[in-house]
């Protein structure tokens, strides 16, 4: 189901008070139709991790689609007021707004892409004041699904394979929370998930067991597992848990026996605590024994890559793990931190003027230009990301400069293959990019993971992927920095 389709009402005021009063300011000021080029993007990798996959396009295009203020929103700017009890937004202005008709060139990196800090995943050009109005649903839609795309597709790489199940509705920060983390889940390479509503709009794969309430309501825990049995013979996951979790093994077993004397099989069981490598390993010597091979082991209880990967370690016999809290609220890191700024504004003579924010941190200093992002291959891996401005040429033998670092720096030759990350989305407000369903986004994910080489790969201080300005970018940005550094000392 389309994004907008979720809600009832319009999703203009979907934004921040700020976008509206600046939006007043340039249209007050006769700026509202002067060109800007604004571009999205992310300053460190999630999880101390060595790559990030982008996620949300898909309903970032389907918001701007929908971009319209209609007339209850209008109603509603009409009656906000001012610190003197004055209407805080004129007249002329909501006038304006009503009549606004999105007309913005967008270009993004495809969902499922990997990417990493300071390259733009969208890139927006067109009147100043319809891209700052989209500056905080966009930052919305795309910093939370790209944290959760990343966060599964971790999860997925200390699975080594076995089948992940996302469990985490009900910890979920609410209903979009949960619908947009299953859907972000899934183009991580998330097997399945327990969210009905999600299976329903996104096409995704639904699995459950059953919860200890229903072994409770029992007299006995072996009457439990042979009732859920009995109504669901071929498709019967037992929690074993409830009391004591090696008995429950066996219980689960003695069902699992009475139902292959009716013809069918105990799909499997679920560990949901204790130490999950002893148990795991006994389960499966027990089921193994009693002659269950084909019986899986499914294990939850507040699982993360870290632990998934030392239970791996330590030669833990789960077939499909259950992720829930730690995944669709990225517990560690509960927030990207992309940003939206502005790099290009058209000047009176029909000339871009270079914009950057200048801070004294040098991570927070953005990169002026109309950017596009270039990446060059391998063989096997992706070698190096380049960051370029369209207006400028690319030399055949391109070097790059770390701006965090400007001692690394690579040369990257005209005969390597290479491709450009931001495609076309919109062109003159309208849709010109044919969106590829979930499946394809989550094979794009494995995919692009695959040609990361292993060491950025890994959990605890990855290799850093070789990614830069190229040099003419570079140096006009330092030329822009010291121009503006100067002018404030006077200098």
């Amino acid at each position: 189901m389309k994004f907008t389709s979720r809600y009832a009402t319009s999703l203009a005021l979907f934004t921040d008070m700020y976008q509206l009063t600046m939006a007043q300011a340039y249209w007050k000021k006769g700026m509202a139709e002067q060109e800007a080029v604004f571009h999205l993007y992310f300053r460190k990798h999630p999880f101390n991790g060595g790559y990030t996959v982008c996620a949300g396009l898909a309903d970032a295009i389907d918001y701007l689609k929908e971009f319209r203020f209609s007339p209850d929103d209008i109603a509603y700017l009409g009656s906000l007021k001012g610190s003197q009890q004055q209407p805080l937004f004129e007249t002329e202005f909501l006038a304006y707004l009503q009549n606004l008709t999105f007309t913005c060139q967008v270009d993004a990196i495809p969902e499922g892409t990997v990417v990493f800090p300071n390259e733009p995943l969208l890139r927006i050009q067109g009147p100043i004041l319809q891209c700052q109005l989209l500056e905080t649903p966009l930052l919305t839609i795309i910093n939370f699904q790209t944290l959760i795309a990343t966060k599964a597709a971790r999860l997925v790489d200390a699975a080594q394979g076995d089948r992940i199940i996302e469990f985490g509705m009900r910890r979920a920060q609410g209903p979009d929370g949960a619908l947009s983390a299953a859907r972000a889940a899934f183009i991580g390479g998330i097997g399945a998930t327990s969210n009905l509503l999600a299976g329903r709009y996104f096409d995704i794969p639904v699995k459950g067991t059953h919860a200890h309430s229903w072994v409770m309501s029992f007299p006995e825990e072996q009457d439990a597992f042979a009732a859920y049995a009995e109504v669901f013979p071929h498709d019967s996951v037992f929690l074993v848990d409830t009391y004591n979790t090696l008995q429950g093994i066996k219980k689960a077993i003695m069902v699992a026996k009475q139902l292959r004397e009716k013809g069918a099989e105990l799909l499997g069981i679920r560990l949901d605590s204790g130490d999950l490598a002893y148990l795991s390993k006994e389960g499966r010597r027990m089921l193994d024994e009693a002659g269950l091979p084909e019986v899986s082991i499914l294990a939850s209880n507040d699982l993360d890559e870290y632990l998934i990967q030392s239970l791996k370690l330590q030669g833990a016999r789960i077939d499909t793990w259950g992720i829930g809290t730690k995944l669709v609220t990225a517990y560690d890191q509960p927030a990207l931190g992309g940003v939206y700024k502005l790099a290009a504004l058209r000047g009176t003579d029909g000339h871009w003027e270079y914009k950057l924010k200048l801070s004294e941190q040098l991570i927070k200093i953005s990169t002026p230009g109309i950017l596009q992002v270039r990446r060059y291959y391998g063989t096997q891996n992706f070698i190096a990301d380049m960051i370029y401005s369209e207006e400028q040429p690319v030399p055949t033998d391109a070097t790059i400069i770390d701006p965090a670092d400007v001692t690394r720096r690579r040369t990257l030759s005209a005969d390597e293959d290479f491709e450009n990350l931001l495609v076309p989305v919109f062109r003159n407000g309208k849709v010109v990019y044919q969106e590829p369903d979930l499946k394809t986004i989550q094979a794009r994910t494995r995919q692009q993971i695959s040609q990361l080489h292993e060491s950025i790969r890994r959990f605890l201080n990855p290799h850093l992927y070789p990614v830069g300005l190229e040099e003419q970018l570079f140096k006009e940005k330092m030329e822009i920095i010291l121009g503006i550094r100067n002018k404030e000392t006077g200098q």
